[in-house]
């Protein structure tokens, strides 16, 4: 799990994850949103999305409301691990996840301030931004280069092209009563393949994304647990309830 230094560190969500939750793929209001399929037990999934967070996130988002020492005892990783795999020199295992850069800079390069991912996951849900990291197209009209059809005309540049490498968008439409042709999405196609597959692209945005969804409420597991067993202590004392209940009232006429 060691970081590599030389892959970006700028997975700048900026403006897009602070847009509609719903995703418009046609104009006429046909909306589509993949489903993430997370799964937040599966701790191997939390630690490679951990160390996708720390390679290409966390150099311009931070996630201010959890800690490094957490996010291992969480993920089942020892906090030497967690400090020689995870962390940058000078960094604390007792700090939050946050990072240098300055709001202003961040507004300057992308025209508003990297947002805090913590709650990112939680608020627009896992859905929305596995869609979103899986949805860039090519387009040469956008100052960087691409937009999104989760949240068209993004500030954010594709960060991770050179993994899922570069795809275009297949449209078509028909003309209506007046002529006026309305365009609907129809299929992504892949114009320069990336280092990854489809498939393993798909992978490593579900396991980036199951991490966001983790520390978007760290408690979110444990929870889970306690609830089955307070449901089955719930449905325990009601039997023993109305078995007493039955032999209070036997003799009663």
């Amino acid at each position: 799990m060691r970081i590599d230094r030389h892959q970006p560190l700028i997975l700048a969500f900026v403006a897009a994850l602070a847009g509609l939750p719903a995703v418009a793929f046609a104009a006429g209001g046909e909306t589509h949103v993949e489903k993430a399929n997370n799964d937040i037990h599966n701790e191997a999934s939390l630690q490679r999305g951990a160390k996708n967070f720390v390679n290409y996130c966390i150099g311009c988002h931070s996630a201010k409301y959890v800690r490094y020492n957490r996010v291992a005892a969480d993920i089942g990783l020892t906090e030497k691990q967690m400090t020689d795999n995870l962390m940058f020199p000078g960094d604390s295992p007792h700090a939050t996840m946050t990072n240098s850069l300055q709001a202003d800079d961040g507004k300057q390069w992308f025209g508003v301030a990297p947002p805090d991912l913590s709650l990112v996951a939680r608020s627009k849900g896992p859905d929305y931004v596995y869609t979103f990291l899986k949805s860039f197209y090519a387009d040469p009209t956008k100052g960087t280069g691409v937009n999104n059809l989760a949240l068209p005309g993004t500030a954010m540049p594709h960060v991770l092209w050179e993994l899922q490498g570069t795809q275009e968008a297949v449209w078509e439409g028909h003309p209506d009563a007046q002529g006026n042709v309305q365009k609907r999405f129809r299929e992504f196609k892949l114009a320069t393949p990336g280092k990854l597959n489809p498939e393993e692209y798909d992978a490593f945005v579900r396991d980036t994304v199951n991490f966001l969804e983790y520390i978007g409420e760290p408690v979110q597991a444990r929870r889970q647990e306690l609830g089955y067993w307070v449901i089955a202590f719930l449905v325990f004392f009601t039997l023993l309830a109305y078995a007493l209940k039955k032999e209070y009232w036997k003799d009663v006429k």
